[in-house]
C-alpha cells in the first residue's frame, strides 16, 4: 500500500507523462531520439534517415514517415524536410536487415567500383559501370554506396550527390564531406541557363537516322507509382519543368549516336524525353521500343544504351572548374562497331 509522504500532492497529467516516460521508452529499446547535429544541417529528412537506419529500403523510409511514425521535434514531416542543426528526431523501432553484420562486398563488385576519374579530400567521380544500382532497396541488397562505404571502412562520410538509374553507366559524383554535398546540392538546385554550375552529358543510341542539328525538348514530366509496379514517368504539361538538348555525333542506318544535355535533372529525363519525341533509346525496356531493341539485341546489346560520358562542376570548396569524361564502355562500343553507319548524303 503507497504511503503519501508529507506535503504530498497528486501530480498532473504532464508530470505522470513524465514520470512514466522512461518505463515507455524501456518498452521500446529500439526507440531512439537523435539530435541533428550541425554538419547535417540543410540535409533531406529521408536521406538522414537511410544513413542512420541501416539496410533500410528507401520505399520504408517514406511509409514510415507518411504515417507519422518518424517525428521532428514532435511533429510530422515530409520526407523532403531540410533538417537544421538541433532538431530532434524520434526514430520508431524497426526490424532492419541492417541490424545483422552486412555481407562483404564480392570480389566481382570491389573490382567494378574501382575506376575513378577524379578524387581528393571533399570528393570523388566514379566511373560506374552498367547493371549496379547506386543504392540499395526495391529487391536490392547493396547498392554503389553501401558497397563503398564497406571498401572505405575509414571514410568518416560518403554520400551520392546525385544518382544514375541501374543500367546506366559512367559518371557519377559522390561526396567525402558535408560541407561539399551541400553545396553540390546547392549547384543542382540552382542550375538554369547560362549560370549552370554542373554539366551533365550522356551518349544514347536511338531509334532512326537523324537529320539536321540539335533538338532542344522542353516537356515537363511528372511520376506515378501503378498499383504494385515501378514508378512511371510521363510528359505531362501539369508535371515538373524538364528541359534536354539532344545533339547528334554519328548516323548509323536505322539508329543514330546523340550526345544528351541535361539542362534540368528529373528522374528517367533523358529516357522519357527521348521516348516523347519519337526517338527511344536502344535497350529501354521501360520507355523503348521492343522492335528496336530486339534488333540492336541481334547487334549484341545487351543493357541500356546510355553513358554518363561527361561531368563538369565547380569544386564546393576551391570553386575550381573541373571536368572529368568517361569513355563509352567496351560493351557498347563494340555494338556500335557492328552497326553500318549512314552513307552521307
Amino acid at each position: 500500500m503507497f504511503v503519501p509522504p508529507p506535503n504530498y500532492s497528486k501530480p498532473g497529467k504532464s508530470h505522470q507523462f513524465a514520470m512514466i516516460r522512461p518505463l515507455m521508452d524501456n518498452l521500446h529499446p529500439k526507440r531512439r531520439i537523435v539530435e541533428v547535429a550541425a554538419d547535417h544541417a540543410g540535409q533531406r529528412l529521408d536521406n538522414y534517415l537511410l544513413r542512420e537506419l541501416k539496410g533500410a529500403p528507401r520505399s520504408l523510409i517514406y511509409r514510415i514517415v507518411r504515417r507519422g511514425e518518424v517525428r521532428v521535434n514532435r511533429g510530422r514531416a515530409a520526407p523532403d524536410y531540410r533538417l537544421c542543426a538541433g532538431d530532434m528526431i524520434r526514430i520508431p523501432p524497426l526490424r532492419l536487415s541492417g541490424d545483422a553484420p552486412a555481407a562483404a562486398p564480392s570480389d566481382s563488385q570491389r573490382a567494378a567500383l574501382q575506376s575513378i576519374l577524379f578524387e581528393d579530400e571533399h570528393l570523388f567521380v566514379l566511373d560506374k559501370p552498367g547493371g549496379i544500382a547506386v543504392h540499395g532497396g526495391s529487391g536490392v541488397s547493396a547498392g554503389v554506396i553501401e558497397i563503398l562505404r564497406q571498401m572505405r571502412p575509414d571514410s568518416g562520410y560518403l554520400e551520392l550527390v546525385h544518382r544514375l538509374d541501374r543500367e546506366t553507366s559512367g559518371c557519377l559524383l559522390l561526396a567525402k564531406k558535408r560541407s561539399a554535398l551541400t553545396r553540390l546540392h546547392a549547384d543542382l538546385r540552382e542550375n538554369s541557363g547560362r549560370s549552370r554550375r554542373i554539366d551533365k552529358r550522356y551518349l544514347a543510341l536511338l531509334r532512326g537516322a537523324w537529320a539536321g542539328g540539335a533538338v532542344a525538348v522542353d516537356a515537363e514530366l511528372s511520376g506515378k507509382t501503378p498499383r504494385g509496379g515501378e514508378k512511371l514517368i510521363t510528359a505531362d504539361p501539369a508535371g515538373r519543368y524538364a528541359k534536354s538538348v539532344l545533339r547528334p555525333r554519328q548516323n548509323y542506318v536505322d539508329s543514330a549516336l546523340v550526345e544528351i544535355e541535361l539542362l534540368t535533372g528529373r528522374t528517367h529525363q533523358a529516357r522519357v524525353h527521348c521516348a516523347h519525341i519519337g526517338r527511344p533509346i536502344a535497350g529501354d525496356r521501360k520507355y523503348g521500343d521492343k522492335q528496336f531493341n530486339r534488333e540492336m539485341k541481334q547487334a549484341g546489346l545487351r543493357r541500356l544504351f546510355l553513358h554518363a560520358s561527361r561531368l563538369g562542376f565547380r569544386h564546393p570548396a576551391t570553386g575550381e572548374r573541373i571536368q572529368v569524361e568517361s569513355a563509352l564502355p567496351t560493351e557498347l562500343s563494340e555494338v556500335l562497331d557492328r552497326l553500318s553507319p549512314c552513307p552521307d548524303a
